[in-house]
């Protein structure tokens, strides 16, 4: 009892650790990305403007990610009984709006620019493209040995951060030195690119997840055909898998028993099926068990098959 408890402690720390490192973050990225709105209209430079959007996206990101490390801990509701993981999606819809609007608006300042080049401040982007390495930078390194998933996809996205903001740094240099300022919205529109490539890619993968799609990465006629070879078990049907966030995968199916059983053989089945769920790393299952003589009780237009 004493290990457990100390486990659960430790477990507790760290996730307290995780959600005050991207709490941090959150505040420093968006702190930073309200300057550099600021500072791409003052600088006029819309590659500053064009990676403000992409820090815009990742303020959002660390902001769901705080919020649902902390959601994820409380119990479901009479309202919500599955918990409230499926809020995350609700989240990435938003994030996904707002980005794609404010790449939207970037795409109609830039390209006008590259037939009329306007002139950008490099100083003032030399000095904010700075700031932004060392202000991503710190925020990558406070996450730096998190374990879970949100920390590792932040740190990712503000990696791509620094390398954004290390681009604008060379581009303002040049700028510097060289009156080429049809470099800037050449930046800008790949920058914005870059991230409407990234909009439409997690437009694929949420869409099916809202959509309640079995996950690619689950064998649903692997799993019917395992469970069928369970002892006891004469077939399987309205087998359904479905994804709750992206993560945790959702189990149901109707297994149709080869006779009566006893309590001890019921259990026995019980447990075997629980066993094969959770080699499978099913979130949460739901199974019913029909006796040969019983009817399928399915409502409305199904049919037990």
């Amino acid at each position: 009892m004493h290990n457990d408890e100390q486990g659960h402690h430790h477990h507790g720390h760290h996730h307290h650790g995780t959600i005050k490192n991207i709490k941090a973050a959150f505040f420093l990225n968006l702190g930073f990305t309200v300057v550099e709105i600021i500072g791409g209209f003052l600088t006029n430079s819309t590659a500053i403007l064009a990676d403000a959007v992409h820090d815009l996206g990742d303020s959002f990101a660390l902001g769901q990610a705080w919020y649902f490390e902390r959601l994820s801990r409380r119990q479901g509701s009479k309202a919500y009984t599955y918990g409230f993981r499926r809020f995350s999606l609700l989240g990435a819809l938003m994030s996904t709006i707002l980005l794609l609007t404010s790449s939207l608006y970037v795409l109609s300042e830039a390209i006008p620019r590259l037939i009329n080049p306007e002139h950008s401040h490099a100083e003032g982007m030399m000095f904010l493209a700075l700031i932004g390495i060392a202000v991503n930078g710190y925020a990558m390194f406070k996450l730096v040995g998190e374990k879970g998933v949100n920390a590792r996809t932040i740190g990712l996205h503000l990696l791509e951060d620094v390398l954004g903001w290390a681009a604008v740094l060379v581009v303002a240099i040049i700028l510097y030195f060289k009156d080429i300022h049809i470099l800037d919205p050449i930046l800008a529109i790949l920058i914005t690119l870059y991230i409407m490539m990234h909009i439409v890619k997690n437009i694929k993968a949420t869409l099916p997840i809202f959509l309640q799609a079995a996950p690619e990465d689950v064998d649903i006629d692997l799993i019917k055909r395992k469970i069928s070879e369970i002892e006891h078990i004469n077939s399987a049907h309205h087998v359904h898998v479905w994804s709750l966030d992206g993560e945790n995968t959702i189990f149901s199916a109707h297994l149709v028993a080869d006779k009566n059983l006893t309590p001890g053989q019921y259990a026995e089945l019980k447990q075997n099926v629980k066993s094969l769920i959770h080699h499978y790393g099913l979130y949460h299952s739901t199974v019913e068990i029909e006796l040969p003589e019983e009817a399928c009780r399915m409502t409305g237009n199904a049919v037990c098959n």
